[in-house]
């Protein structure tokens, strides 16, 4: 995961006022009338169900017995369902895990049917010896500040042990986490639903194949026999120093532009094997689906989910912003309109902006810097064939 990059507020706030006044007069779909989310509802109610979480599996691991099957497990696998773990567990473990994975399901605003999302796993492979030869563990909730100096950890009798957030310890030290992968599939679906929800147009994230031609573009994809779309081929992201508390990252863009309606829509595209920084990856994955927009440029804004992200709340503030921004009959760069509608403080531990790739076009051809100047891709034009 990377450290978090402030955004340019000034010139964030200056394209929001001149998209606006594009806008003076123009009629605006109305969003339902439901309250704004408190903006440290989500980072807290994550953060305190991860606590408790990792202090109930460390006052378990007092049953030697019980502790010999969880770190057979972590030992075992890069990370393990906590509930699996649950199922084996004596006395209230099981109840008050399952009671945190559920709080956290809902402050993601994730559907009920999202599955369990907590996971255990050893903080370091460097742990590895220690724990087999039978030290015994502390755990630490991994929702953690990228910027914390750093980490807490508890013993078995409820004592608290600071580490630092840089270095890895020599003790061996569980992290209780999330299924990264599961929840921001599953987060990018609620989002596509409720922006479309909203009157944002938006098409199903998909990590591996292209999306479906939107509605109104049905028949010139039928008439050519497919339709021209823009394909990364590579891509790398720089490389920043982490806490070793830290997992994988957990990598989606949001692509936007105007529809084939002149409306504002969004498409969501998870990058899942997008794990670590300074790494390139040659993925041959669908970026843009042309036949879903009206003009031949398109803009891509890059994110991390770190944890806390809500995502029925997001969509609404991206919706919130875009409903103002019609179609002039010229192409407008909607980056910053959609960075501006995240609160800087909505999150503790926020959903990081890692890059933005302004004005892509259908004819790209070769590699592309990110605007922050903290990724690449290079990206060829691709027709996908119909059969």
């Amino acid at each position: 995961m990377r450290r978090h990059h402030p955004r340019r507020r000034g010139a964030v706030v200056s394209l929001a006022a001149s998209l606006l006044a594009l806008t003076a007069g123009q009629t605006v779909n109305a969003l339902p009338a439901t309250a704004a989310p408190h903006p440290h509802t989500p980072a807290s109610a994550v953060s305190a169900a991860e606590e408790q979480a990792a202090r109930a599996i460390a006052g378990s691991l007092t049953d030697t017995a019980w502790r010999a099957r969880v770190g057979k497990a972590a030992l075992a696998s890069d990370d393990v369902a906590v509930t699996t773990l649950a199922g084996q567990a004596r006395g209230s473990l099981k109840t008050e895990l399952a009671a945190a994975d559920r709080r956290i399901a809902a402050a993601k605003g994730l559907d009920a049917g999202v599955g369990p999302l907590l996971r255990l796993r050893l903080g370091d492979d460097s742990m590895r010896a220690a724990l087999a030869a039978g030290a015994a563990p502390w755990v630490t909730a991994a929702s953690l500040d990228d910027d914390a100096a750093t980490v807490t950890a508890w013993d078995s009798q409820g004592r608290t042990h600071t580490l630092d957030a840089r270095k890895a310890p020599t003790h061996p030290v569980y992290v209780v986490d999330i299924d990264g992968s599961k929840a921001l599939a599953a987060g990018l679906a609620v989002m596509n639903k409720e922006l479309t929800r909203y009157g944002v147009a938006s098409a199903k994230a998909t990590p591996s194949r292209a999306q479906a031609p939107a509605a109104g573009s049905r028949a010139q994809a039928a008439a050519t026999g497919g339709f021209w779309t823009t394909r990364i081929t590579s891509v790398e992201l720089s490389d920043d120093e982490e806490p070793w508390v830290k997992g994988d990252a957990e990598i989606y863009t949001l692509v936007t532009g105007f529809g084939q309606d002149g409306a504002v829509r969004v498409d969501p595209v998870d990058m899942p094997y997008l794990d670590n920084d300074g790494t390139v990856y040659r993925p041959n994955q669908i970026l843009v689906n042309w036949s879903n927009y009206k003009y031949n440029l398109a803009d891509a804004v890059m994110m991390e989910e770190d944890g806390s992200t809500n995502y029925r709340d997001l969509a609404k503030a991206i919706a919130t912003v875009l409903l103002t921004v019609t179609d002039q009959g010229t192409y407008i760069p909607l980056v910053n309109a959609v960075l501006d509608a995240i609160p800087d403080d909505w999150w503790t531990d926020d959903p990081d902006y890692v890059d933005s790739w302004y004005t892509l076009a259908q004819s790209d051809n070769g590699t592309r810097y990110g605007a922050r100047g903290n990724g690449w891709m290079t990206v060829e034009p691709y027709f996908v064939q119909q059969f």
